[in-house]
C-alpha cells in the first residue's frame, strides 16, 4: 500500500510563497500522476494541479495558473507544490494524491484518486 506524507504548510502574509512536497513510501512507486487538491472551510475539495510521472506534463485549475507550479522528483519519490502571490482565498487544506498506473488519463475529479495523504494546513493572512 502506498502512503503520501505532505509538508511544507504553514502560515504566510498575502503575496508570499510557499512550497508543499508530498512524498511517497512504502513500496516500489509508479503512478500514471500524482495531484494536489484543497479544502477550505465550508466548501467542497477542488483540484489544483497535477503532472504525470513519466513526461512531466502539467494542468492546472484555470484559477492557479501563473501563481502556482507542480513538479516532481522521480528519484525521490516526491511532488511539489510551489505557491507564489499567495492570496487569503488561498486558505486551506492542501491534500496531494495519485492516480495507480494502470490510469491512462489525467483525471481532475478527486473521486477519480486512488490514494490520498492526510493534508497540511496552509494559511494566509491579510
Amino acid at each position: 500500500q502506498v502512503q503520501l506524507v505532505e509538508s511544507g504548510g504553514g502560515l504566510v502574509q498575502a503575496g508570499g510563497s510557499l512550497r508543499l512536497s508530498c512524498a511517497a513510501s512504502g513500496r516500489i512507486f509508479s503512478p500514471y500522476a500524482m495531484g494536489w487538491f484543497r479544502q477550505a472551510p465550508g466548501k467542497e475539495r477542488e483540484f489544483v494541479a497535477a503532472i504525470t510521472w513519466s513526461g512531466g506534463n502539467t494542468y492546472y485549475a484555470d484559477s492557479m495558473k501563473g501563481r502556482f507550479t507542480i513538479s516532481r522528483d522521480n528519484a525521490k519519490n516526491t511532488v511539489y507544490l510551489q505557491m507564489n502571490t499567495l492570496k487569503p482565498e488561498d486558505t486551506a487544506v492542501y491534500y496531494c494524491a495519485a492516480l495507480d498506473a494502470y490510469r491512462v488519463t489525467v483525471r481532475f475529479n478527486d473521486r477519480d484518486y486512488d490514494y490520498w495523504g492526510q493534508g497540511t494546513q496552509v494559511t494566509v493572512s491579510s
